[in-house]
């Protein structure tokens, strides 16, 4: 079955729908005009059950279907990213330095699609869990959600995703079984030495040069430590210290961003990094302490969900346009957590030409919303049949 009639008939309202929360971004948990848009089209529409304030502004909006069966969660992200906009459409951003620069408006759109169709129908067994959740970009709003006791509150048995991706073939549908996203650390080194002139340093405890030793030894991690194969990447993206060229500074600062897929690689390369640290900043005659801040998870899809999902995709796109086998991404997603607690998969949805993720440029592409909000519907259908 290709992209559903009825849904292709209203296309132009989930158009109307993403260009308007275009115009209002919200950033991290704060999104209440974003949320009180949302649930003005769920009470329109007609959903049985509006549950507000979860996660602060997150909503779970339940749609029952005719007769017994499980509840199968559906979400979409709402979040905004502290971007200013530079695509120059007129529906562009209205709140300066934010915009929706990774199509979570686009997601939403979706998912309201999806809704506005399963009220009209309701044909499906059991129940649907509409997920809508703020600060995916930062703080881990479905995290809180779930331990807030979501997933048990509604008794949602699984849990499915959509992200866009653009510069993939438009309406070519993507994932893999197993790890999909990465877990993303962030590592803060502080490495504290003995300031002096620049021309004397053998009275000073020089934290450049140890600064220096630590970044070169951290790419061992990779290279000598880990086994190989197994995606993982370490990248020091910042290193702070000094004021002029003719003073050895007190102190340095070094940052770096982890990404890894398994939990064990995850452990090794903190471990080894302590190590690393200390060991290096003796060598030098200096100390040295480490933030080690433990991100999102890996996105981890179950087989036999990631198997369903993809066969669902392939009856709304055709045969040809799903990818099961795509190659895991080192960006990270908070719907990590909801796969912790329940069965699901994430896939991604191609979205065609156009400017990458988190760019100014960025504008989720109208086209592929009717296909998402297909393969949503499709999804819970060919789950749960309607009751005959």
């Amino acid at each position: 079955m290709p992209v559903i009639n009825r849904i292709a008939d209203f296309a132009t309202d989930m158009t109307a729908w993403r260009r308007h929360l275009h115009t209002i971004p919200e950033l991290g948990f704060d999104c209440p005009k974003t949320a009180a848009f949302i649930k003005e089209r769920l009470v329109e529409m007609g959903v049985d059950e509006i549950h507000e304030g979860i996660a602060q502004t997150g909503i779970v909006a339940i749609i029952n279907g005719t007769g017994a069966g499980r509840t199968v969660g559906l979400r979409a992200d709402f979040d905004a990213l502290p971007i200013e906009e530079e695509t120059g459409v007129e529906y562009a951003s209205t709140h300066a330095g934010k915009m929706h620069a990774c199509g979570h408006d686009g997601h939403t759109a979706m998912l309201l699609g999806a809704a506005k169709y399963m009220v009209e129908t309701r044909n499906f067994a059991g129940r649907v869990a509409l997920i809508f959740q703020p600060a995916e970009e930062d703080g881990g709003g479905a995290q809180v959600m779930c331990a807030e006791g979501m997933m048990d509150r509604f008794d949602i048995a699984e849990a499915y995703g959509i992200h866009n991706l653009p510069g993939a073939e438009e309406g070519m549908f993507f994932t893999t079984a197993g790890p999909i996203m990465a877990a993303v650390d962030t590592v803060t080194i502080y490495i504290n030495g003995r300031g002096g002139h620049g021309a004397m340093p053998h009275e000073a405890a020089d934290p450049v040069v140890a600064a220096c030793g630590v970044v070169q030894a951290i790419q061992t991690i990779v290279s000598r430590n880990t086994k190989s194969g197994a995606e993982k990447v370490i990248s020091v993206t910042q290193i702070h210290t000094g004021s002029a060229s003719n003073i050895i500074p007190d102190t340095a600062m070094i940052n770096a961003t982890v990404r890894t897929f398994d939990v064990e690689t995850r452990a090794l390369i903190r471990k080894r990094l302590e190590e690393i640290v200390q060991g290096q900043a003796a060598s030098y005659g200096v100390t040295a302490t480490m933030d080690y801040e433990e991100g999102y998870p890996s996105t981890v899809n179950t087989p036999e969900q990631t198997a369903y999902a993809a066969g669902v995709a392939r009856s709304v796109v055709g045969a040809d346009k799903v990818d099961e086998n795509f190659p895991k991404v080192a960006g990270s997603e908070d719907f990590a957590y909801m796969l912790e607690e329940r069965p699901g998969a994430y896939l991604f949805l191609g979205a065609g030409p156009g400017a990458g993720l988190h760019h100014p440029k960025f504008n989720f592409n109208d086209e592929i919303a009717p296909v998402g909000a297909s393969f949503f519907v499709q999804l819970v259908e060919q789950m749960q049949p309607a009751a005959s």
